[in-house]
This record gives C-alpha cells, structure tokens and sequence, in this order.
C-alpha cells in the first residue's frame, strides 16, 4: 500500500454516511481537509462534533483548497449531478455516493466527464468489498461455479416501516421517482453483476408503496434515527417495496425483491448463484461464511481467512481469521483500493470498485424497472452509452 497521508480528502454531506467515509478515511490515514455541509452553519457544527479541522462555506470554497485531491459526494441524491460536474471540472478525483444521479441523461454526461478527466471517479457500491464478496467474484471468474444459470436474492430493511419513519430519500424530488430499487436494489444489482460478470438485460417489476401518507418532521432527521417534535402529512409515491424477474445476456434467469417496510430485518442482503458446474450463497447477515453447493460431493462453509481465499478474497479481508469483520470494514478495503490508484494515478488492472460506467448503469437498469411497472410488461436494459 502506498503512502497515503500526502493525498488530501474532503467529504461533501454531513449525516450518517458521510461520517462513514470520514470513519474509513481515518482508518486509511489519509489526511482530512475539511468537510462540507448542507449549510454553513450545519457544516460548522457537524466539523466539531466529528472532530474535522475545517467546514467550507460553499462547494467553491472546497475545490480552491489545494490540499485537497479527492472529493466524497455523500449529499442528497438531487445534489449529485451538479457537484460532481464541478469537481470533476475542477481537476480533483472523485467518490460519489450511489444513485449516481437522479436521470439516466444525468449519468450518461457525467460518466462522459469522468472518462475525460483521466481521474478516479468511483461510485459507492460497497458491498463489493465483503471479502467473500470478492472470493465468490473470483471463484466465477475461474469457472468454478460454471455459467450462470439461475440467481434469487433480496435486500430488505426496516427503517421506514411505519408511517412515522421518515427520510429525505422518500419523497421524489430528493431521491429521485424510486426508492427501495435505487437506494438498496441496486446495491444487489451491482454485486451480483460484479460476482457473475453478467448484467441484467431484460426486467419485469412490480412496484408496491404499502405506505401512502407519512408524517414528515418539520426539523432535521438523520438516517436510520427516529425524529420527534411536530410533523405535517405528506403523500409518498415512492417504492416501499419492488419484486423484479430479471434475465441476463447469457440466457440466465434471476428474481430480486426489495424492501424497507420488513420489521426485524435491518439489512438483509442476501444473493444465491446456481451455476452450471455448483452453487454458491451468501447474507449480510452472516458476513463471515460463504455456502458452496455440490451435487456429488459434500457442501462446503467457507469461514472469512484469508489463508484459504483466492487472491480476491483474500486482498479484500484485512484481519485473520477468527476475527470478524463487518460492514465498516467494507470501506476501508473500498476506500483503500481508491486511494492506491489515485497515488498510482489511475486505475490499476486488479481493481474492483464500481466506476462511473457501473453507475451509469444502473441508472438504465433502473429506468427499465419504472418502464416495466408502468406497462406491466418485460422492459429490455437501454444500453444508452455503455
């Protein structure tokens, strides 16, 4: 790993996920500019709390820093489109949270930008970065598990299961017009496309919004937080929940639901491959164990230890076996990947983040999901300017 203390960062967006990148960032030891609110005073206020030496006043204040060379974009998704242009215009690198943008016209001008920039710009799919994640990635690539045949998931929450939870991703002009599919499905899309190197090319969805009223809080609400105090009645059109038939380039079928009304469930990813040659399977909820089906042989539990893991899946795990490893960590492989090819100066061949064109994708992937839901019918995946 290079030396990483002389590559400066600022971090975009104040509330729950910003701190998590402000978190893996410290871990890294990558220096911390400064950070910038969705105010002055807010920024003002979260930088101290947080422990950060500067808040910017204005998106230009921070790209004027010279100490700064790559910006996290962990605003609002509305937000994206503009500061990621200015960045990028800029000259600084960039990491932006996922939905890439709120349109697929969006995406398509800012994946434009980033490949002409020649600078890292990478998209937060996270989850990638579950080291087993990354062995069942390797695994495929070998041929182990065979073709894709079939794969059926999920990606269920609970956080806004009552008709009192509220966040800014519910209404339409913040999130963009989906939900539970842009905020966590394609959390699944992704990783399951990176696992089997094949992306859905046809869709047909089913959109349900089991909530159609909510209280919205007259002040502030942070992520996965309860709000009290006074609230007004807002009507949602938003997706609370989605079932999704997928099929791929390769012949291979697929089934994903999606949900943030489930009670108990607080992040149920989970992803089951049936290949041609065996099986494999996996939940967020048990990080630490990858299941491996046979036919003629006995099944397998392989345990997180990088001492038993393919180069993937061993490059992404950062303790030995025996010592978990979880959600936070994810980040800090993600990030640590990041800021290697920025010191390198782009890219590096055995990386594995998401780029802009993975992004760019999903935003595609998730116009045919509005298509198909609207038209009751099998919508095929625009391949726009893939």
């Amino acid at each position: 790993m290079p030396d990483l203390s002389t590559i400066g960062a600022a971090v975009v967006g104040t509330g729950f996920i910003g701190t998590v990148h402000l978190g893996a960032l410290r871990r890294l030891g990558v220096p911390i500019a400064g950070v910038l609110g969705s105010s002055p005073a807010r920024g003002a206020e979260r930088a101290r709390a947080l422990g950060v030496p500067r808040a910017y006043a204005s998106l230009d204040d921070l790209l004027a820093d010279p100490a700064v060379q790559v910006v996290h974009v962990t605003s609002p998704n509305v937000a994206h489109y503009d500061q990621v242009r200015q960045i990028l215009a800029a000259g600084k690198h960039v990491v932006c949270e996922k939905p890439l943008s709120m349109t697929s016209a969006q995406s398509a001008e800012m994946l434009a930008m980033a490949r002409a920039s020649g600078k890292v710009a990478a998209v937060c799919y996270n989850t990638r970065f579950y080291p087993l994640n990354q062995q069942a990635h390797g695994m495929m690539a070998a041929g182990e598990l065979g073709d894709l045949r079939l794969i059926t998931g999920q990606f269920h929450q609970d956080w806004l299961a009552k008709d009192t939870d509220w966040n800014w991703r519910l209404e339409a002009d913040e999130g963009g017009p989906l939900r539970s599919v842009s905020d966590i499905g394609t959390h699944w899309v992704d990783l399951t496309s990176f696992i089997t190197g094949q992306r859905p090319v046809s869709v047909l969805a089913e959109l349900a919004t089991f909530v159609p009223e909510r209280q919205k809080p007259l002040g502030p609400v942070e992520t996965f937080t309860t709000a009290k105090g006074a609230t007004e009645t807002r009507k949602i059109t938003t997706d609370d929940a989605a079932t999704i038939l997928l099929r791929y380039g390769n012949g291979g079928r697929g089934v994903l639901t999606t949900s943030q009304i489930s009670h108990g469930r607080k992040g149920l990813l989970t992803w089951d491959i049936s290949g041609s040659r065996a099986s494999a399977a996996w939940s967020a909820e048990t990080p630490e164990t990858l299941w491996i089906g046979h036919r003629e042989a006995a099944n397998q539990i392989l345990l997180r230890d990088p001492a038993l893991m393919n180069p993937f899946g061993a490059s992404a795990a950062s303790l030995p076996g025996g010592h978990p490893e979880g959600f936070a960590d994810t980040w800090t492989a993600f990030f640590g990947q990041i800021y290697r090819d920025v010191a390198r100066g782009g890219r590096a061949p055995d990386s594995t983040w998401a780029t802009f064109d993975d992004g760019h994708y999903e935003m595609l992937f998730c116009d045919a999901v509005l298509a198909s839901a609207a038209q009751g019918c099998w919508v095929d995946v625009s391949q726009g300017d893939m």
